[in-house]
């Protein structure tokens, strides 16, 4: 077997089997010609295509802030661009026998019942180090104290429409306690899903949050440098 053969090899060569990854052949295909179809604006000195001209809070409560700006664009033309500004939250892979542990709780907004990784921010809009975050809200939603606890990425949710990140973490070596969840949790349950179950239930559509699948999916990508 040739060594140096990638996924994009197989792919051009016809000879994709099943045993290939679709993460490594997602990752080992070029898009540049993509962005060379899109005319993309010269940013400025300060890397900035979009500037903004004024600010105001349109609404604000104890949990996000509505904020409208106007702005700038590259051309000159000025607009209105409007976004939600809540703290960057923490979410926590709880990994345990080669499975998960997953919290269950009623997501107001979409009027259904979500299976999710933990994750939270602070009350009153407060900021935290992302790693205590993290240690507090497993404790919190599932009462597991991590004995290890380890960072694997940072990402943007809905980049779209809000400025909130997440940091996402793996925490092993769980030991069970009492949680502590918050009055709006109280009909939250947990439960363990080996890993096929987990995958099982994110192709069928019952996991839909999309902050726990962009997690997992960094979980797969760095399972390989991931402490056993």
């Amino acid at each position: 077997m040739d060594s140096t053969r990638t996924p994009l090899d197989d792919l051009e060569a016809g000879t994709i089997t099943s045993s290939t990854s679709p993460i490594a052949l997602l990752l080992a295909i070029d898009r540049s010609w993509f962005t060379g179809m899109i005319p993309q604006p010269e940013p400025g000195p300060d890397g900035l295509t979009i500037r903004r001209v004024s600010s105001r809070i349109v609404y604000h409560n104890q949990w996000m802030r509505l904020r409208e700006d106007v702005i700038q664009r590259p051309d000159g033309s000025q607009g209105i661009y409007s976004y939600v500004e809540k703290p960057d939250f923490a979410l926590i892979i709880p990994v345990e026998r080669e499975g998960f542990h997953l919290v269950e709780q009623y997501r107001y907004p979409v009027s259904h019942r979500s299976w999710e990784f933990p994750q939270g921010t602070l009350p009153n809009g407060e900021d935290a180090d992302p790693t205590e975050l993290a240690r507090r809200e497993l404790v919190e939603e599932t009462g597991f104290r991590a004995g290890r606890l380890y960072r694997l990425g940072h990402l943007h949710p809905a980049k779209g429409m809000s400025s909130q990140a997440f940091t996402v973490f793996v925490a092993d070596h769980l030991e069970a306690g009492q949680h502590s969840r918050e009055h709006e949790e109280q009909d939250m349950r947990q439960h363990w899903f080996s890993r096929g179950e987990l995958e099982g239930m994110i192709r069928s559509g019952i996991v839909t949050d999309d902050s726990t699948i962009a997690a997992y999916t960094l979980y797969l990508l760095s399972d390989r440098d991931c402490p056993t």
